[in-house]
């Protein structure tokens, strides 16, 4: 391990010589590559998919795992989205002239080598690599034991460009011990290593967080709410409300609690019901929620489950103020939305709350990289310091300040 991440700090130093066109250049060629060697993608994913059924692996899992053209093709745009962002390394954030004569600039820099353990979703070990080369950064990679042969197959397509182009392999590599062990040591080489990203279940991020010697920024649980004010617009809430939930539900952005104001829970709920029914979601209420509806009764524990599955919570609360409380007590700083046309409510729940992406009127599925017109993303931090939300390229650099003088002494 500790050779390996060597290499990779080494080669750290040859890419920060590369130009933004000549990046974008390459950017494009392993988006062709992947287009091209389909094929061996999805026979090395099949691999996975039948491991996935003996195992028998969560639907919601198998569903993060399952790759066809259409998803390979979506990881070779997300890459040619990322090559047409503006180059974020080298650019003046700020400059000024001090007192004694010094030209001081703050500028843009990559932060060096970065980790990225994830679970599951092959199409991550394109998304970062891509961004992580945009952003002058290496990136090591340890993808879950499920999405092995998927993840081999696209890393040696992308490290077959990276070759052509007379770069080292180590640029973009998956480490070379992939146990819980070899894990271990990747997270305490902060000699070579300058960030950690987990992104996965709670136990990864809890252990990562609670072991690691290199900084870490958590793309930690995604317990999202919807809340419906009694301002509502009731067809838009339960079209955003089904989205949110329905529409993939085995992802970090989808809603697992949905919050109805009690002055309008009468109303919509049966509604709500009526809904969920068809896209076969199972539902779990409060006592409230009971006397409207027929539902499972809903625990306090189920509040604080992130599902990943068509199950969703339902509970009815004492106005916006309500659900504010909810989920300032379970919320995991995620994304949240309100559904209302009260600008005056709106506006109180978007500065009351604190989390990533805050919605108004709006589906909580919208919280990615690509949605928000970053190409892809390397996580959605739950974080509040350095990156929050959908980490994009920009969230992969940091600042050094170049000071020009003239002979000054202090």
């Amino acid at each position: 391990m500790e050779d390996f991440l060597k290499e990779a700090k080494a080669s750290s130093r040859i890419l920060s010589t590369l130009s933004g066109a000549d990046k974008n250049r390459i950017l494009k060629e392993m988006a062709i590559a992947l287009r091209s060697n389909t094929v061996d993608i999805l026979k090395a994913n099949a691999l996975d998919m039948e491991d996935a059924e003996a195992s028998n692996l969560a639907p919601s899992l198998k569903d993060r795992l399952f790759l066809d053209e259409g998803r390979v093709d979506g990881m070779a745009v997300a890459i040619e989205e990322i090559a047409a962002l503006k180059e974020p390394v080298g650019r003046v954030l700020d400059g000024w002239v001090t007192e004694d004569g010094l030209k001081i600039e703050k500028v843009s820099v990559p932060i060096g080598v970065i980790g990225i353990i994830f679970e599951s979703r092959p199409n991550v070990t394109s998304d970062t690599a891509a961004l992580s080369f945009k952003s002058s950064n290496v990136c090591v990679l340890k993808g879950g034991k499920e999405a092995q042969n998927s993840n081999e197959a696209i890393a040696k397509v992308l490290q077959s460009v990276l070759k052509a182009n007379d770069l080292p392999t180590a640029l973009i590599s998956l480490i070379p011990d992939a146990s819980r062990e070899g894990v271990a040591k990747l997270i305490k080489m902060d000699k070579y290593v300058d960030l950690i990203v987990p992104r996965g279940g709670a136990g990864l991020i809890r252990y990562v967080s609670e072991n690691s010697t290199v900084p870490v920024v958590k793309h930690d649980k995604g317990q999202c709410h919807t809340y419906i004010d009694e301002d509502a617009n009731v067809a838009n809430a339960i079209a955003i409300a089904i989205n949110a939930k329905v529409q993939r539900p085995g992802v970090c952005n989808s809603m697992e609690t949905l919050l109805v104001d009690v002055a309008i829970a009468e109303e919509v709920l049966p509604q709500l019901k009526e809904a969920f029914d068809v896209a076969n979601t199972e539902l779990k209420g409060c006592a409230r929620t009971q006397e409207s509806i027929d539902v499972v009764r809903a625990t306090e524990a189920d509040y604080d489950t992130e599902y990943l599955a068509n199950i969703l919570n339902l509970r009815v609360v004492d106005g916006v103020n309500g659900a504010i409380e909810h989920i300032v007590r379970f919320g995991s700083g995620h994304s949240e939305a309100i559904i209302t046309e009260n600008i005056t409510t709106a506006e109180l729940f978007l500065n009351a709350i604190d989390a990533a992406a805050v919605y108004v009127n709006a589906s909580t599925r919208f919280t990615d990289g690509g949605a928000f017109g970053f190409g892809a993303e390397v996580g959605i931090s739950t974080n509040k310091l350095h990156a929050r939300g959908p980490m994009g390229i920009e969230g992969l650099t940091t600042y050094k300040f170049k000071i020009y003088g003239s002979g000054q002494i202090r």
